[in-house]
Parts: C-alpha cells; structure tokens; sequence
C-alpha cells in the first residue's frame, strides 16, 4: 500500500464509533417515524378519496333513484296519454260512423236525384218524340197547303181559259158560274182550313217553344243536379281522403304508442341494467377496498421488511466489516514486517475484498432509500446539480484531464438528492470505463421535448442525455445494464458493484420518465432520460 493510515487507541475509536452509531440508529428510528407519519397520511388521504368516491357513488345512486322516479312519472304520462289517445280514437269513430250516415244519406239522396232525373229524361224523350210527331204533322199540312195553291193556280189557268171560252160558250156561261160559285165556296172552305190550319200551326209553335223553355229548364235542372252530384262526389273524395288521412294519424299514433312502449321497455331494462351495473360496482368497490387494505398491510410489511434489512445492512453487516477494517490497519501497521511475500499478497486480497464489500453494502443501502425516502420534490435548474456533481468529482476529472461539455438549460420537479446521485452515478461511470489512451470525453445535453414514444404521457418533458467516447458495450446488453448486479465488463479492470446503474434506474422512476442506454463497443454509450417538466 502506498500510504499507512493512523490507527488511534481503542479507547477513543470505540466510544466514537459508538456514538456515530447510536446518532446513526436514531436518525433511522427518526426517518422511520417519519416515515410511518407519512404511510399514516398517505391512508388518511386514500381514505378520504374511498368516502368521496363512496358519497360521489351514493349521488349516483340518488340521482339514478330519481331518474327512475321521473322516469316512472313519464311512464304514467304516457299511459294518460294512451287514454287519451284511445278516448280521441273512439271519438274518431263515432264521428267516422257519423261521416259514414251522412255519407249515405247523400248517397240516397243522390240515387233519388239520379232516379228523379232518369224520369225527367223519360219525360224529355216523350216530349220530344211528340215534338217530332208535330214537326212532322207541320210538315204534312205545309204540303197539303202547296198542293191546295198548286190547285188554285191551276184553278186561275182554268178561269183564265173558261173566261175565253166565255165567249165562244156563252151558254156554258152560267154552268160556268154557278161552277164557279161552287168553286168559290169551296175555294172559301179551304181558306177557313187554311186559316184554321195556321192557327192551328201557330199554337203548334208556341207549344213548341214551350217546350223547348221546358226543355232549357229541364236541361238547366239536369246541368244543375249533375253539378251537385259532382260537389257530393268531390266531397265524398274529400271526406274518403279526410278518412284516410285520419286513419293513417290513427296508424302513427298506434305505431308512436308502439314505439313509445318499446322505448319505456328499453327504458326499463336499461335501469335494471344500470341497477345492476350499480350492484355490481359497489360489490366491486368493496372488494377493491378489501383489496387496498390487504395491499395496505403487505406494503406495510414489506415496509418493515425492508427497513429490517436496511437496518441489519447498516448495522449487523457494516460492524463487523468496520472491525476487519481496524483490525487489518493495525496488522498493516504493526505486524507488516512479520509477514511474507504471500502472506503480504494475501493480506492485500483480503483488504481489497473487505473494501469491494463495503463499496457493496453502500450500494444496497443507497438502491433501498431511492424506494423508502420521502420524496420532496423542487422546481430546480438541472444545471445546478451537475455542477455540484462535478466539484464532488473534481480529483477523478483531474487525474483523466476529462473533459466535460454542457449544452441546454432545463428546469424540472426533481427529488434534488436523488437526481444528484443519479448525475454522480453516469459520470462516474463515464470516467471509470473509459479508455486508457484516449481523453475521457462527456457531453451532456438538456432540453425540452414533447413524447415521442407510447411510454410517455402527453405532457412536456425535459430529455437529458448523457454521452462518452468510452468502451461502451455491445448492443445486445442494452436491455440488461439497468438489472441489479449486471457487470458487463472485465472485473480486474473495471472496479464496481453492477448496482449504480439499477439505482440511477429506480431513480428516475421514481420522478415518473424513462431512461434508455445505447452503446457500441470501442465507440462509447449514451444514455437519454425523460423527466417530466411538472
């Protein structure tokens, strides 16, 4: 070794050592307390979010009680309304049965009026055969009065002659007169049947356009009763229409009613469903109750278990350890000429071990208070603690004239402890694995982000990414450098626990990002961690 340390007596030592002892167990039991005060809060809030969730359920329930009852009163307005319904679709058919009387009343009266006109027809057509009989009656007279005239012309031709016959038979000339008398008087006779016959055919006429009048009468009363039977029958379309209409308002109304039924069924069954469904979430609210506490009480004891093991790791394991670390100086100190070469080999190897397992025990203890510290956390500038990071290793940047570059500035809720020592574990472990020809090199980067992977919440994040020109390591172990006691290097070379990486993992969990390693071998690693801006 190349420096000897100075041993004091054990009357000093011991009583020291003692009292850091005792100061350490009574900052345990303090944290402890602390945090048992804390676990007790933590329950005191859960339960106060199980009752606001139990009074927000029993709102629910009220709430759902009273749809029901709204739901129940618009059953019982559905159901007058369905009387109503039916007490409009009875006074419908009456008044159906009504339209339907009346209906038939004008269908009487129209066969009436139909009979009614068939016999003025009738009576029309006699008319007007006894009108074709007078024409024609006319028009033998109108002849028999030409042939008379034709008679009387021939009759003066007759005069005519028998005048110059007067002279040659002057004694024909009184059987010509008395002839002629005799023709005069009848010539007389069928004059007064002339007169009588015009008389006759006057009156004729005047009966004729009586009956033509009657006729237009007639014609206009038939003009008229068509038009009215065409107003009944447009108004039976009407009133067939009107009753078509109202039967097809009785369908929809029937069809709403089915309808409206159907949905108060759905209605119904949704309830019992949502009912149901409230059964089953409050049995499933208890059984997640039941389920806390039972969570509770592991966590608990896994609470207990691990500070149990925190405090037989500080205590039970470091004691006897510190007495091999004594008891090796004073053999160091006073008996190292008495020893041989090998025993001197041997002594170192032990020292070496003894050293590793302190070195361990640190680890552990760190990795255990990651979990059970009280996480506090402040709105802090990253920058300020990877400063701090670098005058703790200020002697290891030094001696490997490292050098270190820091782009971006970010700001972040942090736990300021925790994020210190994940920040000394990466650098740490950028100096210790780097190449021994070349100048350790190490970029660290801070910036915001948005997620750009499903593991990440929609929200702002501040990636941090820490790189070096070190051994790195081979791609295949990137999944397996964040486990507990992975040592992917050669243990003669590279001194370490394979624990600082599993706590920088647990870390940044604990501030709810990720964190991801790359690497390369004789090309350097990279690691890039997400933390969450609030």
């Amino acid at each position: 070794m190349s420096e000897k340390k100075i041993i004091l007596p054990d009357s000093v030592i011991f009583p020291e050592r003692n009292k850091a002892n005792h100061n350490d167990e009574l900052l345990l039991v303090n944290k402890r307390l602390a945090q048992q005060i804390e676990e007790r809060k933590k329950r005191a809030a859960e339960l106060i979010i199980a009752n606001t969730e139990l009074a927000f359920q029993n709102k629910e329930k009220e709430k759902r009680a009273a749809e029901l009852v709204i739901a129940n009163a618009e059953l019982a307005y559905q159901n007058q309304e369905k009387e109503d319904r039916a007490a409009e679709l009875v006074i419908a058919n009456t008044e159906l049965a009504y339209q339907n009387k009346e209906k038939q009343k004008r269908a009487d009266e129209l066969s009436i009026a139909n009979s009614e006109l068939l016999f003025q027809n009738k009576e029309k057509e006699k008319r007007a055969a006894e009108l074709v009989i007078a024409n024609a009656e006319l028009a033998y007279q109108n002849q028999e009065k030409e042939d008379r005239a034709a008679e009387l012309v021939i009759a003066n031709k007759e005069l005519t002659f028998q005048n110059k016959e007067k002279e040659k038979r002057a004694a024909e000339l009184v059987i010509a007169n008395t002839e002629l008398a005799y023709q005069n008087k009848e010539k007389q006779k069928r004059a007064d049947e002339l007169s009588i016959a015009n008389s006759e055919l006057l009156y004729q006429n005047k009966e004729k356009e009586k009956r033509a009048a009657e006729l237009v009468i007639a014609n206009a009363e038939l003009a008229y009763q068509n038009q009215e039977k065409e107003d009944r029958a447009a108004e039976l379309v009407i009133a067939n229409k009107e009753l078509t209409f109202q039967n097809k308002e009785k369908e929809k109304r029937a069809a709403e009613l089915v309808i409206a039924n159907t949905e108060l069924a759905y209605q119904n069954k949704e309830k019992e469903k949502r009912a149901a469904e409230l059964l089953i979430a409050n049995a499933e609210l208890t059984f997640q109750n039941n389920e806390k506490e039972k969570r509770a009480a592991e966590l608990i004891l896994a609470n207990n278990e691990l500070e149990a093991f925190t405090y037989i790791s500080s205590h039970h394991l470091q004691e006897p350890l510190r007495k091999i670390q004594v008891f090796s100086d004073r053999i160091s100190t006073d008996e190292h000429h008495n020893l041989t070469d090998k025993g001197r080999y041997y002594f170192e190897r032990i020292e070496v071990a003894a050293f590793h397992m302190q070195a361990l025990i640190n680890d552990l203890l760190t990795y255990s208070r990651t979990s059970v510290t009280e996480k506090k956390f402040e709105n802090l500038n990253l920058n300020t603690i990877i400063n701090k990071v670098q005058e703790d290793l200020k002697e290891e940047i030094i001696a490997k004239k490292a050098i270190i570059e820091i782009f971006g500035d970010c700001n972040a809720f942090i736990i300021p402890s925790q994020f210190q020592q994940l920040v000394y574990n990466l650098l740490s472990n950028s100096l210790k694995f780097s190449k021994k020809a070349e100048i350790p090199h190490i970029v660290i980067k801070s910036f915001y982000t948005k997620p750009k992977t499903k593991k990440l919440q929609s929200t702002n994040y501040c990636h941090i990414t820490i790189s070096d020109n070190g051994i790195g390591f081979d791609s295949q172990f990137e999944s397996r450098v964040f486990e507990m006691f992975q040592q992917l290097n050669n243990k003669a070379d590279y001194k370490g626990t394979g624990i600082g990486l599993a706590i920088v993992k647990k870390i940044v969990e604990n501030h709810n990002g990720i964190i991801t390693a790359t690497g390369k071998l004789d090309h350097g690693a990279k690691f890039d961690i997400y933390i969450p801006v609030v």
